[in-house]
């Protein structure tokens, strides 16, 4: 990967040193799960905080050439995007060669068109190796993390200071036992029953692991609805992803 987008994908640059964001301009790089792309406004921010581009890891399901564009197909656990390639008089010589069902990188800025969300590529290359997938969720949940804090530590804007996308509108069920404070899920911003079912994913022992039926068993008190809403949450933000099928999760921070 070219070292000018930086390590983590989070540009350091557009942090002051007061540690607050400028407000004048969109810099830096965020990586993303495509799901949070398309949930995004049209002025995309994170906890307040703007960039000025975005990078994705994912599947090349489709190709599509004309004579001024490439349309690139890609899909990961937690949806599809078509990304942009405009071509300079329509020489494609320096578009990598792609190939279906295979993993690509790619970086770019988020564009609306006509209600529907796309990525106009700057760079976009294979991966060298798988192991850059679990490096791009790890940095996806890295960013959210930073961001969050430097909203909730140094007021950022957009109201991040006090929200907490996962923020439960019920409390905890004492009678569970559960106690907090040290646990590897609470330190991931999960509280209530989000915490709750993050520990059943984590602690599942199944190499295919967890399904929607053993946690709807295990948690007969949350409604399928909610408990599907919080499991598609924990997806787009990283925490867990997809295995076998749309119906079974692991962890992402797997021991």
């Amino acid at each position: 990967m070219d070292e000018s987008f930086g390590a983590g994908g989070f540009d350091a640059s557009q942090i002051g040193g007061s540690g607050v964001q400028s407000e004048t301009k969109a810099e830096g790089i965020v990586p993303l799960v495509i799901a949070q792309i398309k949930k995004a406004p049209d002025n995309f921010q994170l906890f307040g905080m703007a960039f000025g581009m975005v990078s994705i890891v994912g599947i090349v399901r489709n190709v599509e050439h004309s004579s001024t564009k490439i349309t690139v197909t890609v899909e990961d656990h937690s949806g599809q995007i078509d990304a942009h390639l405009w071509l300079e008089d329509g020489d494609g010589s320096n578009m990598p060669a792609l190939l279906l069902n295979t993993y690509v990188r790619v970086f770019g800025s988020i564009r609306n068109q006509g209600g529907t969300k796309a990525l106009m590529i700057f760079k976009i290359d294979p991966l060298s190796s798988i192991n850059e997938l679990t490096t791009h969720l790890l940095e996806v949940l890295n960013a959210r993390f930073l961001a969050e804090d430097f909203a909730n530590n140094a007021g950022g804007g957009g109201g991040g200071s006090n929200t907490n996308t996962y923020q439960s509108t019920s409390t905890f069920n004492s009678n569970t036992g559960f106690t907090g404070g040290s646990d590897n899920g609470n330190s991931l911003g999960l509280t209530g029953k989000q915490l709750l079912i993050y520990k059943a994913v984590k602690e599942n022992k199944d190499d295919q692991g967890i399904s929607k039926q053993e946690l709807h068993k295990k948690f007969s008190h949350i409604p399928l609805p909610e408990l599907e809403n919080i499991m598609e949450n924990m997806t787009t933000e990283g925490h867990i992803y997809t295995s076998i099928d749309s119906d079974h999760w692991l962890p992402t921070d797997m021991e």
